[in-house]
């Protein structure tokens, strides 16, 4: 494969800042449909967009790391906040599977501009038999699976725990089962698997476990992969969330602006209107910054070697918790002072409400697991909790 026209950040982020008025335009037709329409994943093909996660060698751009890829699905869920979501999870699944091993990446990157979707956790069966194994079952939550190529499923490989299965999209099917109240656009529909099929043994990219690998670090110049998978893995959950906050900021101030009280005075001029647009945007401020900060030192300390210590680890999930939580109270506070036009189906308010709050919900990003797993590191007791 040869890499498409080489482009910098900051291209790439301008690109995703020039679509959020056309995602935007579309959020309300995105969510009737309950997937990504066809036209949204054009734009992203044509923008070059889909390329960010996907290493240079198979088709990426050259000198471009997770960062990149962070502010590229930020900006798009301010957009369209299921757009965001799909983007960053399709993005950190060729993240992810630059990581595997060289044959494995060899067989998935086949197309630079493909999409994936996934199912973490290992709700169907996965038995070992000859040349690899056998899968069977049903794995829901497998966001953006109507545009993707390969379903990437959970399961457990013996002597390393839970391992993503590359399953090629006409050996599963799709259950069309999304029916929610928030990010319904994701088209986060269940994958099933029936009858058994057999999947190559080496046909798997890393979950979440892992202390970097300085190979692949150098193997394709990026220098992240040198650090912990799992502490810049959730970042993803977390960047349509900010980038969703950041909308509810915006959309507020413009709104409050055009609104009247029956007195004639104008919303904006209430104190109790710029305190709560001021503390909201702070609030989304700090989240970006928590966001960059860390994953700015993710970067640098795998371009090091600096090992992770589990105070490190831990520190990193209590900040993907906060930053979520952030996120929530921000929407949460415009929400409640919109007024009675803000729950009308046409007002992206009622939608961005929705939508902070079923994307906050993801158990990788809750703030109760994440809190306590840090509490109990902090205070000399071992670890427990999902995914630390």
């Amino acid at each position: 494969m040869t890499p498409h026209v080489q482009s910098s950040k900051a291209e790439l982020v301008a690109r995703a800042e020039a679509l959020i008025p056309v995602l935007a335009a579309r959020a309300e037709e995105t969510e009737r449909a309950r997937r990504i329409p066809d036209e949204t994943i054009a734009d992203l093909r044509q923008a070059g967009l889909l390329r960010v996660g996907k290493p240079a060698r198979y088709g990426g751009y050259e000198g471009i790391d997770y960062d990149t890829v962070w502010e590229v699905g930020m900006r798009l869920a301010q957009g369209c906040g299921s757009t965001g979501w799909v983007y960053m999870v399709t993005q950190v699944h060729d993240y992810q599977a630059g990581l595997a091993s060289l044959e494995a990446q060899d067989d998935f990157f086949v197309d630079p501009d493909m999409t994936t979707s996934s199912a973490f956790a290992p709700t169907g069966a996965v038995a070992p038999t000859d040349g690899g194994v056998e899968m069977s079952g049903a794995w829901p939550f497998s966001s953006g699976c109507d545009h993707a190529r390969w379903f990437l499923l959970g399961g457990f490989l013996p002597g390393t725990g839970i391992v993503l299965w590359m399953v090629p999209h006409d050996e599963a099917q799709i259950v069309d089962d999304w029916h929610v109240s928030g990010l319904c656009g994701t088209g986060s529909k269940t994958i099933q698997i029936a009858p058994p099929i057999v999947v190559p043994g080496h046909r798997w990219i890393p979950a979440t476990g892992g202390d970097g690998s300085a190979e692949m670090r150098d193997h394709h110049g990026r220098a992240s992969y040198g650090a912990p998978l799992a502490s810049a893995l959730s970042f993803s959950l977390v960047a349509p969330l900010v980038g969703i906050a950041q909308a509810a900021v915006d959309a507020f101030a413009d709104q409050a602006q055009q609104r009247r009280l029956p007195s004639g005075t104008g919303v904006h001029e209430l104190q109790s209107t710029q305190i709560r647009l001021a503390e909201s945007a702070a609030e989304v401020d700090a989240a970006a910054t928590l966001c960059r900060t860390l994953i700015a030192e993710h970067a640098e300390r795998g371009a090091a070697a600096d090992p992770f210590s589990l105070a490190d680890r831990v520190r990193f999930r209590r900040t993907h918790g906060y930053v979520a939580k952030l996120c929530v109270a921000a929407v949460d506070r415009l929400f409640d002072a919109a007024g009675g036009n803000a729950i009308y189906a046409r007002n992206p308010l009622q939608r961005i409400h929705r939508d902070i709050n079923a994307g906050s919900h993801q158990v990788a990003i809750g703030w109760d697991d994440n809190a306590t797993l840090w509490g109990r590191v902090r205070l000399g007791l071992d670890p427990v909790g999902l995914f630390w």
